[in-house]
């Protein structure tokens, strides 16, 4: 299995929320995922990243890959190199 860090939408019609998530590659975008390891929300001035970061290493150190979006919430947040 495949393992991604992505982005779930969970906000109603014109209001996006995020959860980050750990999901199956295969999974929908608003699928079944794995384990819940932080929210964006872009509404706020300015933006609300959180992540759980013991989550967040754990799981990049199992090799999981967080897509483009993640990555560069991850960078901001500096917890990827």
């Amino acid at each position: 299995m495949a393992a991604k860090m992505r982005l779930t939408r969970v906000g109603s019609k014109k209001n996006p929320i995020y959860r980050i998530v750990v999901a199956d590659s295969r999974s929908p975008r608003d699928g079944r995922f794995i384990e819940i390891v932080g929210r964006y929300n872009p509404q706020h001035e300015p933006s609300l990243i959180e992540f759980d970061e013991d989550k967040v290493k754990s799981w990049l150190g199992k090799g999981v890959q967080p897509t483009e979006a993640v990555g560069r919430l991850l960078k901001v947040k500096g917890l990827l190199g």
